[in-house]
């Protein structure tokens, strides 16, 4: 008869794969959104069977693997200092997280092509409030334009992101220039308009 222990262990067991699989599944789906189960099955070291036993379908196994990258982006900005100039933070956002914001990109763009378009809004929401809170503030400080709207450029940041996500996916924009060349274009968009010179008297 088994063991008391077994049961335990085996849950143990059954938990370190999860895991494994949903670490090949970030790295795998974040070099190429259209990774299939048997590359992530590949990557992971199990066997389809394996891994169909704990993910049903490739949607959750998508969504599982976005919401764990989530989670560690919340982790790496829960030690980011947001007080001050919202410049700074902005920067300091980007700087120290550059490298999640790239995979969570690269794992909405999966998503997108696999979830119902609400749960992808939904899990991106966190984020998407992140910036804008962000942006506001810079707006108060008079330090970010408000000249537009700012659901436009919230939008438009996250456009950035994507693309400097993929341009650094395929080989377009070094990973060492990658942070630096995404904070400087951000910036450079948010920025509040300088004063028109006044003309002569």
């Amino acid at each position: 008869m088994p063991t008391a222990a077994a049961g335990p262990r085996r849950r143990a067991d059954a938990e370190r794969s999860i895991a494994r699989i949903i670490a090949a599944a970030r790295t795998s789906l974040s070099g190429d959104p259209n990774a299939s189960i048997e590359d992530i099955a590949k990557a992971a070291g199990v066997g389809r069977m394996t891994l169909y036993g704990h993910f049903r379908t490739r949607a959750q196994l998508v969504e599982a693997a976005l919401v764990d990258a989530l989670a560690a982006g919340e982790r790496a900005l829960s030690a980011v200092d947001l007080t001050g100039d919202a410049r700074e933070v902005l920067a300091r956002l980007l700087d120290s997280s550059w490298s999640l914001v790239a995979e969570s990109t690269a794992l909405l763009t999966a998503a997108q092509g696999t979830l119902p378009a609400g749960r992808v809004r939904e899990l991106h929401a966190a984020p998407a409030q992140r910036i804008e809170e962000l942006v506001r503030r810079g707006q108060d400080q008079g330090v970010f334009r408000t000249d537009m709207p700012i659901a436009w450029l919230v939008d438009v940041v996250h456009h950035v992101l994507h693309g400097a996500a993929e341009a650094t996916r395929t080989g377009r924009l070094a990973q060492k220039d990658a942070a630096r060349v995404v904070t400087v274009t951000i910036q450079s968009i948010l920025a509040a308009p300088s004063p028109a010179p006044h003309g002569p008297e």
